[in-house]
């Protein structure tokens, strides 16, 4: 361990406060470090690792695929990438049909915002503060945290205004003529598992009709089934114009896509937007193994059951410390002012690799596959330190 830590200071950009494990492999919910010890993953890669580690469905079809054929570019048609967009077509409601593949949430969201400005002729995006959109540039300055910002302001222009989370009165007076589109996790992730209002994601929803500006919906981590529903949004009731999606889409694999109508999808004809790498033969098959084995499997419905017997769990355990657990299905927050980065340390002494977010919110993104025993061994964990304290 000592070697590695010494060649990654040596060459690595130290751009990441990393903790000090290494892992050597993976199987199902466990990871391995190089000691051999077993750790139960309950962050998935930050909600990646849909179907946990070395599944054999994944595996096998990333073993096949890169047997035959990796990259060939979007010059071509690409068969793997057709059959995924069909796939999506097939799950995603209402009118979502067009799928535009890319390598990653933040690519997801630029791509959707830029589909928004060109559709419109306007150049305004309304995000929520403390909303985290990705970190390439508009997608940066979408991000409703101004410290992943600093230092980087003379790359980002003031397209986008923010907007507190659940205020409708203040997302009524930023919607204007001026906006192309209002762009809104169902819940914010990175900004401490904090989930938009029924009344505000409704509200979302008839204010952009009135102003006819795009609901795009960034799904890049509630989505494929993360939250007991394919898409958080349709815990709302609420259909969005467009969506993107990333992380759990490829199981580990990376990949990103936007999502939208066949009317909306005309405004990025050829030559408009591109991606060498996005939607390859290899990324694509691994996305279809991921997706086809969550539905197979129930996954969806089991995340659902499995986190709302989670959340009860952990909810009995509210108090002075642990102010409040929130979230929906298998994404849950414990908020713990004071006390989030002590907690993920107890964690880890006791085998489970947990995040924190948001400076005091411990996130719990876990494979869809995790068990019960699991997160109920981790809230075992939760009630010792709490009693302990």
């Amino acid at each position: 361990m000592d070697e590695l830590k010494e060649t990654d200071g040596k060459h690595l950009f130290q751009n990441y406060s990393r903790q000090e494990i290494c892992f050597s492999h993976g199987k199902g919910e466990a990871l391995y470090g190089l000691d051999g010890r077993e750790y139960i993953d309950l962050v998935a890669g930050i909600a990646v690792n849909s179907l946990g580690h070395a599944h054999p469905a994944m595996t096998a079809a990333v073993c096949d695929q890169s047997s035959r054929l990796v990259h060939v570019s979007n010059l071509y048609l690409i068969k793997e990438q057709a059959e995924l967009a069909e796939t999506l077509a097939r799950i995603a409601p209402g009118d979502l049909e067009r799928s535009l593949f890319v390598n990653s949430g933040a690519e997801a969201n630029e791509a959707a915002m830029k589909l928004a400005v060109r559709r419109s002729g306007r150049c305004k995006v309304v995000t929520v503060e403390g909303s985290f959109h990705g970190r390439t540039c508009a997608a940066l300055k979408a991000t409703g945290q101004t410290k992943y910002q600093e230092g980087f302001e003379a790359l980002m222009s003031d397209f986008a205004v923010h907007v507190p989370l659940n205020d409708v009165d203040a997302l009524n007076e930023a919607v204007d003529k001026d906006t192309a589109a209002l762009l809104l996790e169902p819940i914010l992730g990175e900004g401490g598992v904090r989930p938009c209002s029924e009344e505000f994601l409704r509200a979302a929803r008839d204010i952009c009709d009135d102003r006819g500006a795009l609901l795009i919906v960034d799904e890049v981590q509630t989505g494929m089934g993360r939250t007991g529903e394919w898409f958080g949004f349709q815990h709302y009731g609420v259909q969005p114009d467009v969506v993107t999606m990333a992380k759990g889409l490829g199981g580990g694999f990376p990949i990103g896509c936007m999502m939208s109508s066949d009317d909306l999808s005309k405004a990025l004809p050829p030559g408009t937007h591109g991606t060498t790498f996005g939607g390859g033969p290899l990324a694509c098959a691994a996305a279809s193994a991921v997706v086809r084995t969550i539905e197979e499997d129930g996954l969806v419905a089991r995340a659902a059951s499995l986190g709302a017997e989670a959340m009860k769990s952990l909810q009995q355990l509210e108090g002075e410390y642990l102010k409040e657990v929130r979230g929906k299905g298998l994404m849950i927050g414990l908020d713990m002012p004071g006390h989030a980065k002590a907690l993920q340390a107890r964690a880890l002494e006791e085998g489970f690799l947990v995040n924190v977010c948001a400076d005091s919110v411990v996130r719990l993104v876990p494979p869809l596959i995790v068990s019960q025993s699991s997160l109920q061994k981790f809230t075992d964990i939760v009630k010792g330190y709490l009693d302990e304290i």
